[in-house]
């Protein structure tokens, strides 16, 4: 049975309830590149673009990095983070993220991390994020160049007891005032799995 448009218009119309504009129009020119004629094989490739969709599709609740201001993060720089939580059921893990370059000069981070629950309750906490080995090798992930990317488990298995906004107040604990070359730093909420 060869396609007709009207077969890969009701194909595209359902692309269009899961994937964006543009997944929809890559899809389009990939189906008339490879010159599929029979709607079965536009099938077959519409569900393969659905198993790659879901499966790098990110499951985190909450994602936000900071810019540190002329990559020094200053001590009176007291990073904020306002999370909506409604789901006061299932647990969660929450990271730290951390993005730092080369010429940083430590091998690790010092921090202490408030959390303000919805009710107005405080939980303070110091955190030690590793960011190289002993030797000076930096850890994470470096797409670019001389920048590395970690996200550090903070805490795992979190039941929030209250929904509502939660504000994560992220604050550089090393002993200089002014610490150079941290490019960015955030936090990450994903459901425990």
């Amino acid at each position: 049975m060869f396609y007709s448009h009207k077969k890969l218009s009701k194909t595209l119309l359902l692309a269009k309830f899961i994937f964006s504009k543009a997944q929809c129009e890559h899809f389009l020119q990939l189906s008339s590149f490879l010159n599929l004629k029979n709607i079965k094989w536009t099938l077959i490739l519409f569900c393969f673009f659905v198993v790659i969709f879901y499966s790098c599709s990110d499951n985190a609740l909450y994602e936000k990095n900071q810019n540190i201001p002329h990559k020094t993060w200053d001590r009176k720089n007291i990073l904020q983070f306002k999370v909506n939580i409604t789901d006061t059921l299932n647990p969660y893990k929450i990271f730290i993220n951390i993005r730092n370059n080369g010429l940083y000069a430590r091998r690790n981070l010092y921090m202490f991390i408030t959390v303000i629950s919805p009710k107005g309750n405080e939980l303070r906490d110091t955190v030690n994020c590793i960011l190289a080995d002993e030797k000076g090798k930096w850890y994470g992930k470096s797409n670019l160049g001389d920048l590395y990317f970690n996200k550090f488990l903070y805490k795992s298995n979190v039941l929030f007891p209250y929904s509502g906004t939660y504000t994560f107040k992220l604050e550089q604990a090393m002993r200089t005032e002014k610490l150079e070359h941290i490019e960015d730093v955030g936090i990450r909420i994903e459901p425990l799995k």
